[in-house]
């Protein structure tokens, strides 16, 4: 059983990668951003960050608030990002939602693609570190600072 439960996160994992690399070649971002973020989760689970947006030749910093269901576990991750659809600086902010299955143990790797109410896709790719499992659609909240 186990090695179908990891056998089914790297499908799904390879999948996203798979997607939000695609998106990438095919057009260019039009911001890019680095960010930090910690997370714990038993069921429901809550994460936080921040980081900074580079858009138009600027750097704005922004937070990052989120909730999970159905993680567990705490880890600590480091990403970078690309933003695609973002014509003006306020439209970043908001509610990113997708849906998302990963497995970090001691350090891992992963990617991720994310849509907000106004249209903006983010892809990101980061590293984390700790224990934690999730299979779970998440929001989260990006919001300038």
């Amino acid at each position: 059983m186990r090695g179908l439960c990891r056998i089914g996160l790297a499908v799904v994992c390879g999948l996203v990668l798979m997607g939000t690399t695609a998106q990438a070649k095919e057009q260019k971002p039009d911001a890019t951003f680095k960010m930090s973020s910690g997370s714990v989760a038993v069921g429901v689970g809550y994460s936080w960050g921040s980081g900074v947006l580079h858009f138009k030749g600027k750097d704005h910093p922004f937070s990052v608030d989120g909730v999970s269901v159905g993680a567990l576990g705490a880890s600590k991750a480091e990403a970078v990002g690309k933003v695609y659809h973002l014509k003006k600086l306020e439209d970043f902010n908001g509610t990113y939602t997708a849906g998302s299955a990963g497995a970090t143990v001691g350090g891992g790797g992963g990617a991720a693609a994310m849509e907000n109410q106004n249209g903006v896709k983010i892809t990101l790719h980061g590293t984390s570190q700790g224990l934690k499992l999730n299979l779970a659609v998440d929001g989260v909240k990006f919001q300038l600072k």
